[in-house]
């Protein structure tokens, strides 16, 4: 189902110029309210497997060790649907992108439910497969910041042009929201209907917001104007697609987006951002995944009281969000990454230090950690979406989000090695928490946003 455009796509006359149309303020909110609710019922279900792998564990008969190992073949094939996604992305739209994630996460929760463990390795590998098909939720945050990126430049709403990371931040804090919501309903449903009714109550909130997104959500004019050059340019009108693109004042580029980004002024940061990322997600793997495995086995914490205890954690979280959001527009997004990284490194060692050896310092020092870990989030994505133009841009943001699985492999062979061999805490510190330090003192090689990219907005 394809809503009306919003922009003007006829043929221009000689000279013609015209603007991009305004999205209105009702508009504008209701993007951000589906994109929420879309992001953080995508990583509910992302998060729940984490969340329940304790108590999968004890139903599919795996050691410790081998619930870890699991869990990095998930990664696996994660990547592979991550790494794919993006350049569909960019051909699809991000309307129909977002319909795509939230709409895969609704499918893989449900048949996530039904698979059997008494199947020995073929529901292992039955298991690792479907979860793998969770990279469409996990993707869904790329749909969201290049589709804010985009509605938040033709707004109507003054306030949300000029401040664009701290709105922006109510959106991608989904990701505690959806871990909050993961822990809650674990808490509360667990122990009297098992963690199968769990992931269909993942499923049923997913296929409303896929029929919501539908009914309710616009397409950005941007993607419009890209869509429709790319259809000229394909059907060999390519004057008239430079002549259009020229009405806008813009440029457009045919080389595919994949591509695009490994070009001189886009290379640096791409890399330097796959690098962060990969690293980031060793901490994001062992706090924020395997929160309540870190919890019970590290600290010694039941698991009753790991989940209310993520509950609190992720509350906190959710304001990481938003602080990193106002921050990064008041001092920089790149500066506001690599301070709360290297904060959430130190918080976390001090966590899994005999310092922390209450319930209250463990939730005091667990939740700065978390909330300076995901917080940042708020910042890089939106600092990522404007570096790269509207052709490739869920390109760039999906391929360098799909370096969160090389991350989680990397490090979940890490932490599985490192487990097996002096235990869970120490696994936690060298893996989880160093690997959040590395990160922060990483993204110091990031490049400023590129002017020129601003400056000349191509499609």
């Amino acid at each position: 189902m394809k809503a009306p455009a919003l922009i003007d796509l006829s043929t221009p006359t000689a000279d013609e110029k015209r603007a991009l149309p305004i999205f209105s303020k009702k508009n504008t909110n209701t993007a951000m309210i589906l994109a929420l609710l879309a992001w953080t019922i995508a990583v509910f279900d992302y998060g729940l497997f984490g969340t329940l792998l304790p108590a999968m564990q004890e139903e599919f008969g795996w050691t410790e060790t081998e619930a870890y190992a699991i869990n990095t073949w998930i990664a696996v094939g994660t990547a592979i649907v991550c790494f794919g996604i993006g350049p569909v992305i960019d051909r699809l739209g991000r309307r129909k992108g977002m319909m795509l994630t939230v709409g895969g996460t609704a499918v893989v929760s449900a048949l996530t439910s039904v698979i059997p463990a008494g199947l020995g390795f073929i529901s292992n590998a039955m298991l690792v497969v479907v979860r793998s098909f969770g990279g469409l939720g996990f993707s869904e945050q790329a749909v969201n910041a290049t589709y804010m990126n985009e509605v938040f430049q033709v707004t109507e709403d003054e306030k949300k042009r000029k401040r664009p990371g701290f709105y922006y931040s109510f959106v991608q804090g989904g990701w505690p929201l959806g871990f909050l919501l993961a822990a809650a309903l674990a808490f509360a449903f667990l122990p009297s209907l098992g963690w199968r009714a769990l992931y269909i109550m993942a499923a049923i909130p997913a296929a409303i917001i896929v029929y919501l997104i539908a009914k309710k959500l616009k397409e950005t004019p941007q993607f419009e104007l890209h869509e429709k050059l790319t259809q000229l340019e394909k059907s060999g009108n390519v004057d008239e697609a430079h002549a259009l693109a020229g009405s806008f004042g813009v440029q457009h580029s045919s080389t595919a987006p994949l591509k695009r980004i490994w070009e001189p002024k886009l290379r640096r940061n791409t890399i330097v951002f796959s690098l962060a990322w990969i690293v980031n997600f060793f901490g994001i793997m062992v706090f924020s995944i395997l929160g309540s495995s870190v919890l019970v086995n590290s600290r010694g914490v039941e698991l009753s009281d790991a989940f209310w205890m993520l509950i609190v954690i992720n509350a906190l979280a959710y304001f990481g969000y938003v602080f990193h959001g106002w921050f990064g527009d008041v001092i920089g997004r790149k500066k506001t990454i690599i301070i709360g990284w290297i904060i959430s490194g130190i918080s976390f060692s001090v966590m899994l230090s005999p310092i922390a050896s209450t319930p209250f310092l463990i939730i005091l020092t667990y939740g700065v950690g978390l909330f300076f870990l995901v917080g940042p989030y708020a910042a890089i994505q939106y600092f990522m979406a404007e570096c790269y133009p509207v052709s490739c841009r869920a390109t760039g943001l999906a391929f360098i989000g799909a370096m969160s699985q090389p991350g989680i492999i990397l490090g979940g062979a890490l932490f599985t090695v490192v487990t097996a061999a002096a235990g869970t805490t120490a696994a936690a510190l060298w893996v989880g928490a160093l690997g959040t330090l590395v990160s922060g003192l990483l993204m110091m090689m990031a490049k400023p946003i590129p002017k020129e990219l601003l400056e000349d907005p191509s499609v």
